[in-house]
């Protein structure tokens, strides 16, 4: 444990902390939308966010913040209005905001792509206390939004069309869901790399549904193992001189496989026992499923 000694970890091991938290957080939301992915392309944008701030001597966190709020709202605006160009409209922004950052970070007076390779992949060592108290902020907004808002935003990711019969404002929550996607990205990328954080927000979730279809069950298990990746990830890579992005990713799919092990066994059992609680020919009991709210621990 002489790792604690050293104050880059302490702040390291705070910031994977927080970033196993939102994650799958946010994730879980992205996942049910089927739009798991979105991760990915606003880690693209935030990059030109990146470059910005070492070309305009602020801060990268912050910089790259604003700049991936301002694509996620831009990308929920192609997916209302794009149609059938939306996919170009996409594909040009994503590529755009990585090419931006590279260009922007090269053009600053500091900036150098060993600054930038810190952004993509994450890095222990980088981690300031500025960035730590960025990170702690915008966390505890995230938090604030999934917890909050947890029935509101579940019921627009399992139907828009219900929930907006229902009254609830599904354009504003998706903008809000977009936002928080970006603000968890900005939160990830000194721990885990804007290039690698979408695979924190999906595959905890992934391998949470293997053992509950609950959301609120789904939800614990997701973050707890986020926790646990980011945290055997961030030690792994002290101690093993390794990306600590790379490790966490690697560690959340081992994490995936074994749960998926472990669940298919468990499930043909309950099956075989099923089965023979009830053989062939002998009618079951008919009941009628209690109706539950869209928040009320509906299967994700």
């Amino acid at each position: 444990m002489e790792f604690l000694d050293y104050a880059f970890m302490q702040r390291a091991l705070l910031a994977a902390v927080l970033v196993g938290i939102t994650a799958p957080a946010v994730g879980i939301y992205l996942v049910q939308r089927r739009q798991a992915l979105m991760g990915d392309g606003i880690g693209h944008v935030a990059m030109t966010g990146v470059g910005l701030g070492f070309l305009l001597s602020w801060s990268p966190v912050w910089m790259a913040t604003a700049v991936a709020v301002l694509g996620a709202v831009l990308m929920e605006l192609i997916r209302w209005y794009g149609r059938t160009r939306g996919d170009i409209a996409l594909a040009m922004l994503f590529y755009g905001g990585m090419a931006g950052g590279v260009m922007f970070i090269n053009l600053a007076p500091t900036g150098s792509n060993a600054n930038l390779s810190s952004y993509l992949f994450g890095s222990l060592s980088t981690v300031s206390e500025s960035d730590l108290t960025a990170i702690c902020v915008l966390a505890a907004f995230v938090v604030l939004v999934t917890l909050g808002l947890r029935r509101q935003l579940f019921a627009v990711s399992q139907d828009e069309e219900f929930a907006r019969v229902t009254g609830l404002p599904v354009r504003a929550l998706n903008l809000l869901t977009a936002v928080t996607a970006a603000v968890t990205v900005t939160v990830a990328m000194r721990v885990v790399g804007l290039l690698l954080v979408s695979a924190l927000m999906v595959v905890p979730v992934a391998a949470a549904q293997q053992l509950s279809r609950s959301f609120a069950a789904t939800f614990a298990i997701a973050v707890a193992i986020g926790v646990a990746v980011t945290l055997g990830g961030t030690v792994t890579s002290y101690y093993q001189d390794v990306p600590p992005g790379a490790t966490i990713v690697l560690l959340t799919i081992g994490a995936f496989i074994a749960l998926t092990a472990l669940a298919t066994p468990l499930a043909r059992r309950r099956a075989r026992a099923q089965a023979a609680a009830h053989p062939p020919g002998d009618p079951m009991e008919c009941s009628i499923p209690a109706t539950r709210g869209a928040g009320d621990g509906v299967g994700v």
